[in-house]
């Protein structure tokens, strides 16, 4: 995706993050229907990047509103309503990055990550999970995403991949 494209996606978002920067770590919270701790979850971005292996690459993650996420998620994905997270990557990617590898080079931008914390919160309740956890376990996810892995497509690779993270990371 074109650094025009992920400025598209985020200025229809509003998020006003600096996006495509290399090692750029950050959450913008774009929304306000649910209070949440922005430190934390930067700080499990940069956990989870390190866990990953691309430790100088950036993310950007906004947090949005249903109604955001709902009008992305219809455009991108050609889906109606609101759904917890959607990934932009950068580059398409025909095989997912191996984790450790040298295969996301230094100073790359990996591509960017929206979540609406009302839906995750939602999805939280339903299930019994933390809602902490559920942002970290999307945030995770997301990142995922814009490494090459999709669930959808790919044989149980990315849920596999996501397993050995969540314990690493203590979300097991």
């Amino acid at each position: 995706m074109s650094k025009r494209n992920r400025e598209a996606i985020f200025r229809e978002c509003d998020c006003d993050a600096v996006v495509g920067e290399p090692d750029h770590l950050a959450i913008d919270n774009r929304q306000r229907a649910v209070r949440l701790a922005r430190r934390p979850l930067e700080s499990f971005l940069r956990r989870v990047r390190d866990e990953a292996g691309f430790r100088s690459a950036g993310v950007t993650v906004c947090l949005v509103s249903d109604t955001e996420i709902a009008r992305l998620n219809e455009t991108f994905r050609k889906k109606k309503g609101p759904t917890d997270v959607l990934s932009f990557p950068t580059v398409a990617r025909r095989r997912p990055v191996r984790l450790g590898s040298k295969m996301v080079k230094p100073g790359k931008y990996l591509g960017d990550i929206a979540i609406s914390p009302a839906t995750a919160r939602r999805y939280a309740r339903k299930h019994g999970r933390n809602f902490s956890n559920e942002l970290q376990v999307l945030i995770l996810h997301g990142v995922l995403h814009l490494l090459g892995y999709d669930h959808e497509s790919d044989r149980g690779e990315m849920d596999r991949v996501e397993r050995k993270l969540r314990k690493r990371l203590g979300l097991a």
